[in-house]
């Protein structure tokens, strides 16, 4: 993981990314214009925050990379498993799509996700030139999406898994994310093995492990090269925000992946 500082925000990047034809950056909260409890750089529209707030917020991630806000391709979130790959930009006045994952091989375009906990994860094929970006949350992980972006990858662009450069993002840490039994329940017909994906402790708390789930889904898969930044937003809500940690009063850190180039 690279941490880096360009135009007054903080965001971090992939290393295995680094000498990649990509421009790649997570961001964190701060170098934005929204007030609390969405301070600053917020970027989620269900928030609360006002629409202008997020359009500058927006336009000033896009300027880190001097990329065009108009090459954006992004979807609404919900936290399903729809996967979208795309040749088209998403023109400022259209509806969103809603979809939880997004691909592309088209440079000029830029795929953008929110996220407050749950985790982005970051695909780029080599061979093919094949980018992608998948929000990974309780719901999203446990229904393998991880597993059906590689799938995605496969039918769309010839991509072999063993070839993937992918990564696991920010997000809520294994030490925070206490659930449900009956979410436990689901991640036992998601795996075969739980070990070093639930913890159960002696007061009959129990955590699950975002990361390694989604480690173990991409490997699965066939995914040999997989990063993870391990940095937990519940854990630095002052860098981060982080919807469970924050009581849901909170706004939504931005992610963003484009091939380098002009689409043609």
């Amino acid at each position: 993981m690279i941490r880096q500082h360009r135009n007054g925000l903080d965001f971090v990047q992939f290393e295995s990314l680094a000498k990649s034809p990509v421009h790649q950056g997570i961001f964190g909260r701060k170098g934005g214009v929204s007030p609390a409890p969405w301070d600053s750089l917020n970027l989620g529209g269900l928030s609360g925050d006002t629409r202008e707030n997020i359009i500058e917020n927006r336009k000033r991630i896009f300027s880190c990379f001097d990329l065009p806000v108009e090459s954006i391709f992004d979807v609404w979130q919900v936290h399903g498993n729809k996967v979208i790959c795309t040749t088209e930009t998403r023109p400022l006045d259209q509806d969103h799509d809603k979809a939880d994952a997004i691909f592309t091989d088209k440079p000029g375009i830029t795929l953008f996700m929110r996220f407050a906990d749950c985790v982005p994860l970051f695909f780029f094929d080599p061979t093919h030139q094949a980018i992608g970006i998948a929000h990974a949350g309780r719901m999203g992980t446990l229904n393998r999406i991880a597993a059906d972006c590689v799938t995605a990858m496969k039918d769309n662009y010839g991509t072999r898994p063993e070839d993937i450069l992918a990564g696991i993002g920010p997000s809520i840490g294994p030490d925070h994310y206490e659930i449900k039994e009956d979410v436990a329940s689901d991640a036992e017909v998601c795996f075969s093995n739980l070990d070093g994906i639930l913890r159960q402790e002696t007061d009959g708390r129990i955590y699950l492990n975002l990361w390694e789930a989604n480690r173990r889904i991409l490997a699965e898969a066939g995914v040999l090269k997989i990063e993870t930044t391990g940095i937990c937003t519940a854990c630095h809500t002052s860098d981060w925000f982080s919807h469970r940690a924050e009581n849901g009063k909170t706004g939504r850190f931005g992610a963003l992946l484009a091939l380098n180039g002009t689409w043609k």
